[in-house]
Formats: structure tokens, sequence, C-alpha cells
């Protein structure tokens, strides 16, 4: 019996752990990130990957600071390691130390978009597809010799939240396809070509901001790799104006970048930078909650006219 420890963290992994367990896997050890403060009131919550290995009584351990702590994993002498979005890099004893190697499910085609933001960066990018890979680790970012891949289609309503749900669910059937090669040392893997990575870094305060000077598509991808979260924004009356949703709009123009070209229930009207335009279908003003643009326009948004410029504050 393979003795496996898992390591993951937020929501992604659930449905991967979920799955190892259903499959009568033995995992002798969860290991997550610790409790952290989250909400306005700053309550102490365990990671979702805790409260799934709690219910069906596994042991969890949540060291701060793996490099630190990763002998306690040791102490379970596993077979395999599984990580799924787990947060901390690994120490390379720990690498070592499973019979069967360390592995990862990695939301992306590899070698495209090593690292933390894969698919946040898929959706900016505009590709019309992505994918989950199971690879190898090393001490490399995402650069191990790859298991298993399979292909995810993006469409054209997707945004960060529903294309995780895909990866995550795809990643969960993918591991459990690729297991049983892997454990009786069948599967054959595969070198990546280096030469072709590029890579999703953690994406960076600043980086949700708007710029409307770019192409109608590169704004409406930009908007949808940030939704859910962190949230894409603009400026309007010198306050943050989130962005949760959008359309490319068909309208042509030639203002300037941010102006407001039309403004009705359906949404508000944005020039872009290449004579295009986007509509704003769901927003958040400062200190309210978010809105579709029906309710906007007939709210906060009753002052905000035809001719206004988005994100002229943001210089």
């Amino acid at each position: 019996m393979t003795n496996i420890v898992f390591m993951g963290t937020p929501d992604f992994s659930v449905p991967i752990l979920n799955r190892l367990i259903e499959e009568g896997y033995t995992i002798s050890l969860v290991v997550t990130q610790p409790d952290r403060p989250k909400g306005r009131k700053k309550v102490m919550t365990a990671p979702p990957v805790k409260e799934v290995a709690e219910s069906h009584g596994i042991d969890v351990l949540q060291p701060e600071k793996i490099k630190e702590s990763y002998q306690d994993i040791l102490a379970y002498e596993p077979d395999l390691l599984i990580t799924a979005a787990y947060g901390q890099i690994l120490p390379e004893a720990l690498l070592e130390y499973p019979e069967l190697g360390a592995i990862n499910v990695h939301a992306s085609l590899l070698p495209e978009l090593r690292g933390a933001a894969p698919i946040h960066y898929a959706l900016m990018q505009g590709k019309k597809e992505t994918g989950v890979t199971i690879m190898y680790m090393v001490k490399a970012l995402d650069a191990g010799d790859m298991l298993s891949k399979t292909v995810v289609g993006i469409e054209e309503t997707d945004n960060v939240g529903t294309l995780h749900d895909k990866l995550s669910e795809a990643g969960a059937r993918l591991l459990t396809e690729t297991l049983p090669g892997l454990i009786d040392e069948t599967m054959v893997a595969e070198p990546q070509q280096h030469e072709a990575a590029t890579f999703a870094p953690t994406i960076k305060r600043g980086e949700e901001r708007i710029d409307f000077s770019r192409s109608k598509e590169e704004v409406q991808n930009h908007i949808r790799g940030m939704s859910p979260w962190p949230v894409a924004y603009t400026k309007w009356e010198g306050q943050p104006l989130k962005l949760w949703r959008s359309i490319e709009g068909s309208k042509t123009h030639n203002d300037r970048p941010g102006t407001i070209l039309d403004k009705s229930p359906e949404g508000i009207v944005v020039a872009c930078g290449d004579g295009g335009s986007v509509i704003l279908t769901e927003l958040q003003p400062s200190g309210k909650k978010r809105m579709d643009a029906a309710s906007f326009v007939n709210g906060v948004g009753q002052t905000m006219n035809i001719g206004d410029v988005l994100g002229e504050s943001d210089e």
C-alpha cells in the first residue's frame, strides 16, 4: 500500500484531495498553510484542505516555514509526495526522500505558464485553451519531467473563478488516471522543453489597474483575468472603481482611451486604445457593494457622464 503525503492549501486543492480519498488511496498526512485571519473581523480561518483532512480523520501539519519543519513530514515515511497549490517552496531533502518521488498538479500546459498564477495569465493572454500537467518536482520552478497532461478549453465567458474550477476538477481526474502507472513504475516521464518556457508570476499590487490604451481584446482579457480575485480596477471621481465583469463592445471611436462613450442599464461603454470599446456590466464603486450596470446607472452612477474619462487620476 503506497503511503502518500498530500500538500495543498486553497479551494483548488480540495477536489484533488477528495478524489484521492474516494479512490481509496492511503493518505497518512496532509500538509497545509497555517490558519489565517479572514474578513473584516479577522476571524482565524482554516485552509479548505485542512477541513477536508480533519473530516476524514487524516493528520494535519501546518508549518509556518516548511524549510524548518520538513523533518516532521519525513517522520511519516512517505512513499509519494503530492502537491497541489501548497504555497511554499519545498526543501530538496523533502523532494528527494519519497521512493516514488514528489509530484505536482500544475494548472497549465507546461512548459507554458510556470509559476504561481497560471490561471490568471492564461486569461490575460487571451488563450483559447490551457490545461493541467502532472510533473515531478525539482529545485527549479515547475521545471520537472512531465508525467501526464490534459487540455481544458477556455470559453469567452470564463473568468478566473470558472476556469479555476474546471482546472481543479480536471486535475483531480488526471491525477487518479496517472497514479497507477506511476506507482507500478510503468509510466515514462517526458522532459520539458525549457527553451519554450513562459512564466506566470504572482500578481503584484497595482497590476489590477486597467490600461484603457490597450486594445479592446486586451482590456477585456485583463478584466476577466482578474475576476473574481484580485479584481481589476480603474479610477472614477478620484476613487477606485472595481470592474468585475465586461464584454467586448461594437462601438468604435476616435476618443481618448478611457472615455465614456455611452451609458445605459445594459452597461458603461468605454473607449479603448485600438478604436474599439468594452462594455462594463458589473462594477463596484468605492465603499459600495458590487452591482450590475443597471443598479449603478440608476444609483451612484447618475453622476457619470458621457465624455468623462476613467483612470485619469491613476497617473
